[in-house]
């Protein structure tokens, strides 16, 4: 909301700087985000007037014009604007001057003809294009007649004013208004502001419900309030410029004198108003309703727009002429050729507006004011305000009396609070009169029984409903800086992280220490990415009302996440990647009002980890590599139960022979492996390795102490085996067999070779191992570990039906 200080000051006696003000806003009110000076940074552009214009020899388009600057003698402007004028006041940049965007003006030629300065267009002092009105859009902008050359000229287009950018929050809505921003500073300063009155006068020879009728289909939550007001015999034409300052000072653009008065009331009581060329309704028919299925309206900025069933419009004989509360429909707007208006002026649910204009991403002025609510008492003087207003700019006549389709009893809300009660909560030891004074300043009639008051709250602050909104108007009118602070009591205990956080903690850090690099990726995506390489069986979490269809659900996973990023740095030419995240993901039920959030850790690398050098070469990370980070992260978290791998093809993002679920106990806790050649190709990504794993359920796994042994002072005995094996027996099949049956000394197994080349029969392999055995008490005896080796070998041909070689 853009308040301007000169607009301010007709309600308010302040000589205060803009400055002061702002910030007084903002430590007590609402946020602003700064203060708007138009003039800064322009100097040298005044007032002239055009003595003669003539067209440049040399050039189609171009003028010669003699310019009075209020100098001794008239300067002479080469202009190229369609508009410019002998007898015309326009806007100069003298040579030397600085205009819009830090451009300095300099004497030049343009075609051979000297140049002394240029003639301004409202965007090239700084104007935001979409403010210009439309009428001067492509040319000079042209001053009042009574305009003095020579002098400024920023006070005759509003420049010299000071515009308070305030970002209004949603519960502040009554400060979306002149009106509504007046009583919080009067209140704030203690002052009695200046509301301005409606003087209205209506013909008595015309009769709005003669010819106007209107009538509310929708329900009385939807459409509280419908009112319309008929102006006849009006000419349409632009507005005083006094109109089109106030209106581009408030960010808005001038479109005529009709369209300008709406969006003037709009910006002073708060209230959207919408006009209708009368001509345009069937019979002067009105009515109110909920769209159809199939629907459709074409609204002013062009755009046909398909109606859903939860849209609220504004018809005639059933035929949809607007949407409410958000935009108008082209078939109905006011044109140069319109002699009679309709104007509305309602009351429409504020969730309702809010998805029509998410639906049909179409935020207008109007519906930002519905859906932060307004002041139900001021529609229908808002309604008389604006159809005055249009009548004295247009020499129009108002016919008499409001139309009305549905009218409401606005009451003032009644709130009774004690002063105990009140400085209990705000820590204060305020005295009866202070707070009664304060109720006052905000122009709230008060009654006080004892130390309880009863205080009625104007509509016009609809945001207060509970003695807990009082309090904080008296903590806010009080000052926030003014309320006692005081330090929290109680057995001051040293700092720590949980578990839970010091296991997030070292998670990272192990990861990085092994060589991967933390990503952070959006929690929301797409609902396909969403369900992929999801660890449990779940359903996915949509949004409502998405930013955009690339986020659009929550997400079950972090490797797509991961997977985007790897593609990220591929189509940049970076093909050595090893990326981390841990974060949380949503797990969703149906008998879930909330998804459940779930924190995991995961890791993708595609290329090589080790760059190459004169004595290294890079080699690609294979799913050995990838697993053996795993396998040292869980190492590290001192599991009680112990962990094991499972091929697994259940996953169908993922590579179906190269991809392992990961158990701890029992408990499936994640997976790793490849992925899958398809969704490689679908990511863009090249072969690439992942793993994810659930950072909760590792958190509630039991742990074992991890104590200190020391290492065996005593020799260790080495026994090497070598078999042949079906093809079929894994590797981990005969590491459990080997250690279930070493005997307690047996300290290490290591396989060292693999072969089923030639002289190994088909269906076979060739494999041998390195078993260590080691006393931590003293030095084994040769005898001793051969009866322990005996026992291995002969359940590996008992068990397994091995073949020692």
């Amino acid at each position: 909301m853009r308040i301007s200080y000169a607009w301010l000051r007709d309600y308010l006696k302040l000589d205060i700087p803009a400055d002061e003000l702002a910030e007084k806003i903002e430590r007590t009110a609402v946020e602003v985000d700064g203060v708007i000076r138009p003039s800064d940074g322009l100097k040298k552009v005044v007032v002239g007037d055009v003595l003669e214009c003539v067209p440049h020899p040399d050039s189609d388009h171009l003028h010669i014009c003699q310019v009075d600057v209020g100098e001794a003698d008239p300067i002479q402007i080469v202009c190229g604007a369609p508009n410019v004028a002998a007898g015309e006041k326009v806007i100069v940049a003298l040579p030397n001057s600085w205009i819009g965007g830090h451009t300095k003006i300099k004497r030049s030629k343009m075609r051979g003809v000297v140049s002394n300065g240029m003639l301004c267009a409202l965007d090239e002092l700084g104007f935001d294009e979409k403010l210009v009105p439309k009428e001067v859009a492509d040319g000079i902008f042209i001053l009042p007649a009574d305009a003095k050359p020579g002098e400024p000229v920023f006070s005759y287009i509003g420049m010299d004013d000071e515009i308070i950018d305030m970002s209004v929050t949603p519960n502040r809505g009554d400060m979306l208004s002149m009106n509504g921003t007046a009583h919080e500073l009067a209140a704030i300063y203690d002052q009695k502001p200046t509301m301005p009155t409606v003087e209205l006068h209506e013909d008595a020879t015309e009769l709005a419900d003669d010819e106007l009728s209107v009538t509310v289909q929708a329900d009385e939550q939807a459409v509280p309030m419908y009112k319309m007001r008929l102006i006849k015999n009006v000419t349409i034409k632009p507005s005083p410029l006094w109109l089109q300052i106030r209106i581009w000072n408030a960010g808005m653009r001038p479109i005529n004198n009709v369209v300008d008065a709406t969006n003037y009331i709009l910006m002073q009581y708060g209230q959207p108003l919408h006009a209708f060329n009368f001509d345009s309704l069937t019979a002067g028919q009105v009515n109110v309703r909920f769209a159809k299925a199939g629907e459709q309206l074409t609204t002013l900025d062009g755009e046909k727009r398909d109606l859903a069933e939860t849209d609220l419009v504004i018809c005639s004989d059933d035929r949809p002429i607007c949407l409410a509360g958000t935009m108008g429909g082209l078939d109905s707007e006011v044109t140069d050729k319109t002699t009679a208006i309709a104007l509305e002026g309602a009351i429409f649910d504020a969730v309702k507006i809010r998805k029509t204009a998410h639906n049909h991403n179409l935020h207008s002025e109007a519906s930002m004011r519905y859906e932060r609510g307004i002041d139900h008492s001021a529609t229908e003087t808002a309604l008389d305000a604006a159809a005055a207003l249009i009548a004295e700019l247009s020499d129009g006549t108002v016919a008499t009396g409001v139309v009305v389709g549905r009218d409401e009893d606005v009451q003032p809300a009644v709130i009774k609070i004690s002063l105990s009660r009140l400085n209990h909560v705000l820590g204060t030891e305020l005295s009866l009169d202070t707070v009664a004074d304060i109720f006052r300043r905000l122009d709230f009639p008060t009654t006080i029984d004892g130390e309880t008051y009863t205080v009625t709250v104007p509509a016009r602050r609809w945001d207060i409903h509970i003695p807990a909104d009082l309090i904080e108007e008296v903590a806010r009118l009080y000052g926030y800086d003014n309320l006692p602070s005081t330090l929290p009591t109680g057995q001051p205990t040293i700092g720590k992280l949980n578990e839970t956080q010091q296991i997030i903690r070292d998670s990272r850090k192990l990861m990085e220490s092994a060589g991967l690099t933390q990503a952070i990726s959006y929690s929301l995506t797409t609902e396909a990415k969403a369900k992929s390489f999801a660890l449990h069986a779940s359903e996915v979490t949509k949004l409502d009302f998405p930013m955009s269809s690339e986020r659009s659900a929550l997400r079950l996973n972090l490797i797509s996440g991961l997977l985007d990023d790897l593609a990220y740095n591929n189509a940049r030419k970076e093909h050595d990647v090893a990326l981390y995240e841990e974060g949380r993901v949503f797990f969703s039920q149906p008998e879930q009002v909330r998804p459940k959030e779930v924190e995991h850790i995961a890791g993708a690398i595609t290329g090589s980890m080790v760059q190459t050098a004169w004595d290294t070469e890079a080699t690609p990370v294979d799913f050995y590599q990838i697993k053996g980070i795993v396998a040292g992260y869980l190492k590290s978290l001192a599991l009680a139960a112990p962990v094991s791998y499972a091929t697994s093809t259940t996953h169908p993002e993922m590579h179906p022979g190269r991809t392992a679920d990961i158990y701890v106990g029992d408990d499936l806790v994640g997976f790793v492996g490849e992925i899958h050649p398809a969704t490689a190709k679908a990511y863009k990504v090249r072969e690439t390795y992942v793993f994810e794993l659930d950072l909760d359920a590792l958190i509630a796994q039991p742990k074992e102490h991890q104590q200190y042994q020391p290492i065996s002072k005593f020799p260790s005995i080495t026994r090497d085996v070598a078999m042949l094996i079906d093809d079929q027996v894994t590797n981990a099949a005969i590491v459990k067999l080997i250690t279930d049956k070493g005997g307690a000394h047996l300290q290490k197994v290591q396989l060292f070779d693999v072969y089923n080349g030639k002289h190994v029969p088909a269906g076979k392999k060739s494999l041998a191992y390195t078993l260590t055995y080691q006393d931590q008490n003293g030095t084994l005896v040769d005898d001793e570990i051969t009866k322990a080796f005996e026992k291995v070998l002969t359940a590996l041909t008992d068990t397994l039906g091995a073949e020692i070689r």
